[in-house]
Parts: structure tokens; C-alpha cells; sequence
């Protein structure tokens, strides 16, 4: 029987606020600072998947404003918490505008802050991300897209706009 090809679909978003910060969280489990997102939940839409992801990462409320980066991760590798492999990746990057809430953390979160937006790559370390913010910061209109692996390690396969 064939199988119908499976890839993870996800959302982040770059949240900028009045003062022209961008909100970073803290991940708990790796204890690395990122752009707020997640997995796309079965039945749920893009933008409705990041505005539940960035307020229960941060306590914020957003408005999603432009698609700015689709980036894949290529690589499959050996999953962990019972999961078998885990599959590639599509993950959608938008901007996104603060509206309100307070900044909080989460069973994922162990700390969220605004950062000026010339600070921010002092503290992402992913090279993936990293690409994603460059992508932000240089966004013209013309969506960018990024092939990877993050697995044995990070490797950038293509860069492009589209």
C-alpha cells in the first residue's frame, strides 16, 4: 500500500511591539532562546495555530501580518519520547504585531522578553533561526526559502527568494 508523504508543519513568529522590540522566549528543555511557535495542531489553520503558540509561550496576544520565510528541514532522523522517526519539516515565518497581554512563560517557556531588534542575534544561537531573523531583517516583499539538515549537523542546502 502506498503511504502519503508525511511532513511536520509549524509557525513562528516574529512579534515586534511599539518600540520596535521582538519578543524571544526561552525553550525549558534545550534552554535556548527562540522566535515563538510550533506545530500546526490537526483541523487548525496557520494563523490561529501561531496566535495559540505565541500566547501560550508568552502570554501575548498578536496580530499575524506577513509571511516572510518558509524554510525546510530535509533531514529525517531517529525520534525520542516514543516516536519513531521523526519526518521533515516545513516551518512558515511570520511577522506579527503585539497587541496586547503580559509577558509570562509556560510549561515550555522558562523565561519571555522584548529585545531591541538590534540585540536579538546576541541571543538566538540556532543556525536555522538565525537565518530566519536575517530573512526578517532584509525583507522586501519576496518571500525567503531555506533548505537544511540540522542532523548529524547543521547544514544550509539552499537559500533563495521566491
Amino acid at each position: 500500500m502506498k503511504q502519503f508523504p508525511t511532513h511536520i508543519v509549524a509557525v513562528d513568529g516574529i512579534v515586534e511591539n511599539e518600540k520596535n522590540e521582538i519578543l524571544l522566549v526561552k525553550h525549558r528543555d534545550k534552554e535556548i532562546w527562540t522566535i515563538p511557535g510550533g506545530q500546526v495542531e490537526i483541523g487548525e489553520n496557520l494563523t490561529d495555530a501561531l496566535i495559540r503558540e505565541i500566547k501560550e509561550e508568552s502570554g501575548i496576544d498578536v496580530t499575524v501580518n506577513k509571511l516572510v520565510c518558509i524554510s525546510s528541514n530535509t533531514g529525517t532522523y531517529e525520534g525520542y519520547n516514543g516516536y519513531g522517526i521523526v519526518p521533515t519539516k516545513v516551518m512558515l515565518g511570520f511577522t506579527c504585531s503585539f497587541i496586547g497581554g503580559e509577558l509570562s512563560v509556560s510549561d515550555e517557556t522558562s523565561d519571555s522578553r522584548w529585545v531591541s531588534k538590534e540585540r536579538v542575534l546576541d541571543y538566538i544561537t540556532n543556525p536555522n533561526l538565525i537565518e530566519r531573523f536575517k530573512a526578517y531583517l532584509k525583507f522586501d516583499g519576496n518571500i525567503q526559502y531555506i533548505e537544511y539538515i540540522t542532523k548529524p549537523s547543521y547544514d544550509l542546502k539552499l537559500k533563495i527568494k521566491i
